[in-house]
């Protein structure tokens, strides 16, 4: 039995999506200054690295992450391996036999992005036809590898809109490089952040 992690470290080499608040580590108390411990302060946005999105980050009346169901975000997850160049479509999952499976990963050029603090903006999301094609087949639960599921700049964010709206849960930052696909065990715990629209989570693959 292995496990995998596919958590994206928080350090200075995480990307921070546009307007959104950097990750930073301030040091509060150390014991090098004469205090009686280290202690620190943590600066992060809700959507830092390998996180979680709630239906309240695009709707007013979702449900915050705090009511996400653990037991969507534990168990079977199919990873997915796709060439597209800029947004997974419907063609792109057609060949995929997705009937069996309540959570998918999607793994894509993404996955070799990080490392960089830098902000790619030519990652590959997922576009509309995509999303609808992933909850028409009863999908659950949809990980990407990169800071959001969107195509970056997509007008009326419709991704979002589909998945969240059908009440999916959307991991966003997974590092899926080191990951063959197949099926695995994913077991993914966000903060129970109360009342948040996202929360950062720590995700771990086993091999089954």
């Amino acid at each position: 039995m292995t496990f995998i992690d596919v958590t994206v470290p928080l350090d200075e080499n995480v990307p921070t999506y546009p307007h959104n608040t950097p990750y930073a580590l301030e040091p509060i108390k150390r014991i090098e200054r004469g205090d009686s411990s280290n202690v620190s302060t943590l600066h992060m946005g809700a959507h830092s690295g390998t996180h979680v999105d709630a239906p309240r980050h695009f709707f007013d009346a979702g449900a915050g992450t705090e009511a996400l169901p653990l037991d969507l975000l534990i168990g079977r997850a199919r990873v997915v391996e796709l060439s597209a160049p800029h947004g997974v479509t419907s063609d792109d999952l057609a060949a995929i036999d997705l009937s069996e499976d309540v959570r998918v990963l999607i793994k894509t050029r993404n996955s070799r992005l990080w490392g960089s603090n830098a902000f790619h903006a030519d990652y590959v999301g997922i576009t509309e036809s995509g999303a609808r094609h992933l909850v028409d087949r009863g999908v659950k639960v949809v990980g990407v590898d990169y800071l959001s599921v969107e195509v970056f700049k997509t007008p009326g964010a419709p991704a979002h809109h589909v998945l969240l709206g059908a009440g999916v849960i959307v991991i966003e930052g997974l590092n899926l490089r080191d990951v063959e696909p197949g099926v695995y065990d994913l077991i993914c715990l966000p903060l129970l952040v109360v009342g948040s629209d996202g929360a950062p989570a720590r995700a771990v693959l086993r091999s089954r």
